[in-house]
């Protein structure tokens, strides 16, 4: 079997980790017996420079026919007034291929537990998965702006809510059996219709997962105070954006963390939950863990389970030489951590 990967490295620090996720990707391929191939295209602000345009037609059409498609990063101050951003080309990359559901899993590693903000007692324990609708509500509505007023409309059918709950109440069922859905349905019209149709759906079709609803803020409070608590969250697009950001700083950096964006069938878009840092663009000093992350689970949606589980033992292996980049106290450079995770998959092919 042969898989067909889209390479958009995108802008900053995207080409650097996008780097590690491809060699990752190969050696886990190779070693589990089925092989991939890849395509790279400019996307975000590279895309500007080059075609005048963050998502040209051609890149649009490479995606779509993919198997899956990878993700750098998007953005940064040199395209702030670009008659058109970068993320912008992220928006219509993911309405057009129609991934809907952004599934973004934070566990705290044991061996991380004390490079986090919050006390290694907080966060023991902490594995949960954020599940976050990805092309409606605010961010697609209409938008207005004046000298002196501007609006952005939130909009939400049955029909999001219920495919986006479907995904969060599956992978409930697959983990721990507790969901909870995030809203402001004591002032949102769209947070009522939200928590009506999850609690409807979960009364009929899901009885058997445990659901609890809870308004944002409490929610931003106990991911503080609790993360061990949730396991499955399921929220709106711009609570899912903001929260998970919030969840990503549970094990100790943003680096760390990948992202699953994906919708009835493929292609879906793996990338991890960092921006492009263009701080530290070019000096190899990213942390390549959380493109290592989106590589698994772009393995996993292709059905390719043994590879991704590879890759994850040889993570948590890294972790428990703490074999780190410099934002979690370790020494290595970027490129040196993706070298150092290959070699890892190669002794544990080895010693299997």
């Amino acid at each position: 079997m042969t898989y067909r990967i889209v390479l958009l490295p995108g802008d900053g620090i995207g080409p650097e980790i996008t780097r590690v996720a491809r060699a990752v990707i190969e050696q886990a391929a190779s070693l589990s017996g089925f092989s991939v191939t890849f395509e790279t295209h400019d996307f975000g602000g590279a895309s500007i420079d080059h075609f005048g345009e963050p998502l040209t037609d051609k890149t649009l059409a490479a995606c779509k026919a993919s198997d899956a498609v990878f993700l750098g990063a998007v953005g940064g101050p040199k395209w702030d007034n670009a008659p058109s951003r970068p993320e912008a080309g992220l928006l219509a990359l993911r309405k057009a291929l129609g991934v809907y559901a952004n599934l973004r899993p934070a566990s705290v590693h044991p061996a991380l537990a004390d490079k986090s903000p919050l006390r290694p007692d907080i966060v023991a324990g902490t594995d949960l998965l954020i599940v976050r609708e990805l092309t409606g509500g605010i961010y697609f509505g209409a938008r207005e702006r004046t000298e002196n007023q501007a609006s952005d409309k939130c909009t939400y059918t049955r029909g999001e809510i219920e495919r986006v709950a479907r995904v969060a109440f599956e992978q409930a069922r697959l983990r721990h059996g507790k969901l909870t859905s995030v809203d402001k349905a004591n002032v949102l019209e769209t947070s009522r219709l939200w928590r009506g149709i999850v609690t409807e759906m979960g009364a009929n079709d899901y009885p058997d997962v445990e659901l609890e609803h809870m308004y944002v803020d409490a929610a931003a409070m106990h991911l503080l105070r609790d993360p061990a608590g949730f396991d499955v969250v399921v929220t709106e697009n711009m609570f899912g954006d903001i929260l998970s950001d919030e969840a990503s700083m549970l094990p100790g950096s943003i680096g760390l963390l990948g992202s699953a964006s994906l919708g009835e069938g493929r292609p879906g878009i793996f990338e991890p939950i960092h921006g492009s840092a263009p701080d530290i663009a070019g000096q190899d000093k990213a942390n390549p863990f959380g493109a290592i992350e989106a590589s698994a689970q772009l393995l996993e949606s292709l059905g390719e389970t043994d590879a991704a589980a590879r890759i994850r033992k040889a993570v948590d292996a890294m972790h428990e030489a703490g074999e780190w980049t410099g934002d979690l106290g370790g020494s290595l450079t970027c490129s040196e951590a993706g070298v150092k995770l290959v070699e890892r998959l190669e002794k544990e092919a080895v010693a299997a």
